[in-house]
């Protein structure tokens, strides 16, 4: 019986790999235009810490982790997310002590055990910023810029920025007030976990995926109905930031997000695509969760975006070109070949050869199919007047080159 790739992970390779190194390309170059540090955190972390973090009525917390019992009696989780990891190196390595803000980016596997689907794995890969210790909306605005950058890099252009404000603590009290009076009216006709969270944590009730219980939320009361004077002031200097910068938005009150930790902003972009439609990327601020994983009070905010839904969107057709494919005929030939191979490779340049001893028309066949600018024969004519006919693959237009010039005709 064979064994084959567990359902919701994928092997990648070939053009897969070839974009997603692409894609991972654009994102740090981006970063590091906005001066943002990489932070790379363990593929696992103590229970513990996402129930505290991302919330215990969460459906990552309740539903979705792989969680297990190591052999020291350790109860361990594979991360499902990377802000709790974060916010946690930030408090062990005293972070804050340092200049702030601290800005940080990771690209990291995840994994949650979900319905495998376009886009969603069971392990997919994670990118994201965090920004530590600003309150300003100027912070939020700076994140917002950093996701919309890499999707305008990615000429991903069938977006569109959704943001909210939850508002914070007292806000969040009035708010939820309102709204357990609003569901206490629809109770009967809930589902059975919109009505356990109703009284535990409504907003996740906004949240539900059933979509009997979303046609019953179209007159709930907006989180933006109970902001104080405070974090609607936040809010309209997000919103003026977002207009000076020229990135379009829509404030959308249905924006709520999975996680317990957010506070005032919430956003998130969301994909048209007939591969793809749906969030994209999506984060917020968190003002309180560096507090309720153990540390002092910092204000952060953040996003995630699932690399594999980047790729979807993304679907690069000009993938990189190797320089050159050198074939052979003849064993002096293929020695000269396998010479030449490896002097172009340590010029930095990209060169392949033939390994399995194929016919020349083979060698060409497989030139073309591994995506090469030029390609060339080397047979005993070639060895004997050190000139060789370098093939324009794309256009079939031929270079006379001396054997001793290629490497300066490719440069």
């Amino acid at each position: 019986m064979s064994i084959n790739a567990l359902k919701g992970t994928k092997d990648i390779y070939g053009a897969e790999i070839e974009n997603l190194q692409k894609v991972e390309s654009i994102i740090r170059e981006v970063c590091k235009n906005f001066n943002i540090g990489e932070i790379r955190t363990p593929i696992f972390e103590l229970t513990q810490l996402f129930q505290r973090g991302v919330g215990s009525t969460t459906d990552i917390v309740q539903k979705e982790m792989y969680s297990f019992i190591d052999k020291g009696e350790n109860n361990i989780t594979l991360k499902p997310e990377s802000t709790a990891p974060v916010v946690r190196a930030y408090l062990e390595h005293n972070m804050g002590e340092n200049t702030q803000p601290t800005k940080l980016y990771y690209i990291s596997p995840t994994f949650r055990y979900e319905r495998p689907e376009a886009g969603r794995l069971r392990q997919f890969h994670q990118f994201g910023i965090e920004v530590f210790g600003s309150s300003l909306a100027i912070a939020d605005a700076e994140v917002i810029a950093v996701a919309d950058a890499v999707l305008k890099r990615l000429n991903i252009t069938n977006v569109k920025l959704h943001i909210n404000s939850l508002g914070g603590p007292k806000c969040r009290e009035n708010y939820n007030k309102k709204l357990i009076e609003f569901l206490d009216t629809k109770k009967d006709s809930l589902c059975s976990l919109c009505n356990e969270r109703r009284t535990k944590n409504p907003l996740r009730v906004l949240d539900c995926k059933n979509e009997e219980c979303q046609k019953l939320f179209v007159n709930a009361p907006t989180t933006l109905d109970a902001l104080d004077v405070e974090c609607k002031a936040h809010f309209e200097m997000l919103k003026t930031l977002l207009t000076q910068m020229e990135i379009s938005y829509v404030v959308d009150p249905k924006i709520v997000r999975g996680l317990d930790y957010y506070t005032k902003t919430v956003f998130e972009f969301i994909l048209s695509s007939p591969d793809y439609s749906g969030t994209i990327c999506g984060g917020g601020r968190y003002d309180k969760l560096v507090e309720e994983i153990g540390g002092k009070s910092v204000p952060a905010v953040g996003f995630g975006t699932g690399m594999e839904r980047l790729l979807i969107a993304y679907k690069n057709k000009n993938l990189t070109k190797r320089d050159i494919f050198i074939g052979y005929r003849g064993e002096q030939a293929m020695i000269k070949a396998t010479l030449l191979v490896n002097a172009l490779r340590s010029k930095g340049l990209n060169a392949d050869t033939d390994l399995l001893g194929r016919s020349v028309k083979a060698q060409m066949k497989y030139a073309n199919k591994i995506n090469v600018k030029y390609a060339v024969i080397i047979g005993d004519t070639e060895l004997e007047t050190g000139w060789l006919l370098i093939k324009d693959m794309e256009t079939s237009q031929e270079h006379k080159i001396n054997i001793d010039n290629i490497a300066q005709f490719l440069l």
